[in-house]
């Protein structure tokens, strides 16, 4: 996920107290990601709603993480 800004998220990871939120959303991210990768090849049971669901779910947290990061690179001036 957000793989143009990779330094400034281990930036990120390393206080962990302090982006405990952000740290939350990227997990749930690579979760999704998982379990939509694991349908589409047939390993995890899921309709097509489900994994629609699922990636809508996934670009929402994205997009949240994406202004997070923004906001931490301009406070940080990164």
């Amino acid at each position: 996920m957000l793989h143009e800004y990779r330094d400034i998220i281990t930036h990120m990871k390393e206080n962990e107290a302090a982006n405990a939120h952000f740290l939350k959303i990227f997990h749930r991210h690579n979760e999704l990601d998982d379990k939509i990768v694991k349908a589409e090849k047939g390993e995890l049971l899921l309709t097509d709603m489900e994994v629609e669901v699922l990636k809508k779910e996934k670009l929402l947290l994205k997009d949240e993480a994406h202004a997070i990061i923004l906001d931490y690179k301009k406070a940080n001036n990164l």
